[in-house]
C-alpha cells in the first residue's frame, strides 16, 4: 500500500524513489513485522488464557513436556496477522506472487486453526488422513495458480549443474505438491521444543530473502547462472515479513515458552517456505536450507517404518529427532541452540552453492 501510494509521487520529489527498491522495503518489512508481532502476541496470550486456548497433553511427547500443558497455543494467529498487515504496507500488491503467498498462508493457516481449535475444545484434532488430503488439495490449487496464471517455468534447476534443467511439464504439479506438503509437515514435526521451529524458520526465511532477490534480478541471476524469474524479487519483501514475524514470536516462544505456535503457525509457515522455494526456482536447495526440517521428518519416517518391519523395535528413543536427544538427557536449551547452529551451517552451505555451478 505504501509502495503504491508513495512511489508514484517520485515524479514530484525524488525522495519517494526509495520505495521502488526491494532491499529498502524488505528491511522495513522485517522491522514492521517484528514490532507488530511483539505488540500483538502479549494481547493474544491473555486472550488464550481467558478463552482456554491452551496446550493439551500429547501421548507421543516425553513426560517432561507435561509441565508445558496449559501454555497458550495457536500463536501462529498473531504471527500471520503481523505478516498480512506488513505485506499490505510494504508489498507491491500488483505482484501475483505476493497474492499467491498470502493465499497459501491463509489456506494452510485455516486448516491448522481448525485442527488446533478441535484439540483445545474436544481434545482431538483433525485426523492425519483428512489433514493430508486438504494439504494436497491446497497444494494442487497453488500449483495451478503458479503455472497457469503466473506462467512460472516448469523447469527444474539443479545445484552444481549449469545445463541440466529438465522440464517436468505436468509432473511439476506433483513435484510442487510434494515440496509444499512435505515442508509444511516437516516444520510441524519440528515444532516440538520452545523456539526450535521459530528460530529455524527465521534462518530459512532469511536465506530465501537473498535467494528470491537474486532470482528476480536479471543481472545477478545471469552472473550467478541461476534461474531468472521476472517479478519474484518482490518475494524477498514477503520473506522479510516472515522473518520479522518469526523473530517477534521467538521473543515469547524462547525457552521457557510463554506461547506455542500451534498447527495454525507451523503448517502455514512451512507451506509458505515450500512455495517460496518453488517460486524462486530454488526448490532443490530447500533440502539444504530446510535441512533441519528434513532430518526431523526423516527421523519420523524411519522410526515408523522400522517399528513396523521389526515388530516393535525402534531406531530412536523417540521421534522426531529432538525428542531422542531429550530422552538421552540433553537439556532442552542445548538441543535448541545446537539445532539452530546446524540450520545456520546448512543455510550457509546452500548459499555457497550459488557459485559452484
Amino acid at each position: 500500500m505504501i509502495y503504491l501510494l508513495l512511489y508514484p509521487l517520485a515524479q514530484y520529489w525524488i525522495g519517494f524513489n526509495v520505495f521502488r527498491y526491494i532491499t529498502f522495503r524488505t528491511a522495513y518489512a522485517i522491522l514492521t513485522a517484528l514490532l507488530l508481532s511483539l505488540y500483538f502476541i502479549p494481547h493474544f496470550i491473555r486472550f488464550c488464557q481467558k478463552n482456554n486456548w491452551l496446550k493439551t497433553p500429547k501421548a507421543y511427547e516425553p513426560q517432561t513436556h507435561n509441565q508445558k500443558v496449559g501454555t497458550p497455543t495457536m500463536g501462529g494467529i498473531p504471527v500471520l496477522i503481523s505478516i498480512f498487515i506488513t505485506i499490505f504496507l510494504w508489498g507491491n500488491l500488483l505482484n501475483g506472487f505476493i497474492w499467491t503467498l498470502l493465499f497459501t498462508c491463509f489456506l494452510f493457516g485455516l486448516l491448522g486453526f481448525i485442527d488446533d481449535y478441535k484439540k483445545v475444545k474436544q481434545g482431538k484434532g483433525i485426523s492425519a488422513k483428512e489433514k493430508l488430503g486438504w494439504q494436497i488439495v491446497f497444494s494442487l490449487l497453488i500449483s495451478v495458480i503458479l503455472f497457469k496464471l503466473l506462467n512460472l517455468s516448469t523447469k527444474l534447476y539443479v545445484p552444481f549443474f549449469k545445463q541440466f534443467t529438465p522440464d517436468l511439464n505436468y509432473f511439476y504439479y506433483i513435484f510442487l505438491t510434494l515440496v509444499v506438503v512435505g515442508t509444511s509437515n516437516a516444520v510441524n514435526l519440528t515444532d516440538g521444543l520452545d523456539g526450535l521451529a521459530a528460530g529455524s524458520l527465521s534462518i530459512a526465511f532469511g536465506t530465501y530473502v537473498l535467494l528470491s532477490y537474486l532470482a528476480g534480478h536479471i543481472k545477478l541471476a545471469t552472473y550467478l547462472q541461476i534461474a531468472y524469474v521476472p517479478g519474484v524479487g518482490e518475494v524477498a519483501v514477503f520473506c522479510g515479513a516472515l522473518l520479522g514475524a518469526c523473530l517477534g514470536f521467538l521473543w515469547y516462544n524462547a525457552y521457557p515458552g510463554e506461547i506455542f505456535m500451534g498447527d495454525v503457525g507451523s503448517l502455514s509457515l512451512g507451506a509458505a517456505l515450500g512455495t517460496i522455494a518453488v517460486m524462486a526456482k530454488q526448490e532443490c536447495l530447500l533440502v539444504l536450507v530446510g535441512g533441519l526440517f528434513v532430518l526431523e521428518a526423516i527421523s519420523v519416517i524411519l522410526q515408523v517404518a522400522y517399528f513396523k518391519l521389526t515388530g516393535g523395535k525402534r531406531i530412536f528413543r523417540m521421534s522426531p529427532l529432538h525428542h531422542h536427544f531429550e530422552l538421552k538427557g540433553w537439556a532442552e536449551p542445548k538441543i535448541i541452540i545446537r539445532f539452530w547452529i546446524i540450520s545456520i551451517i546448512l543455510a550457509l552451505t546452500a548459499v555457497s552453492t550459488l557459485k559452484l555451478r
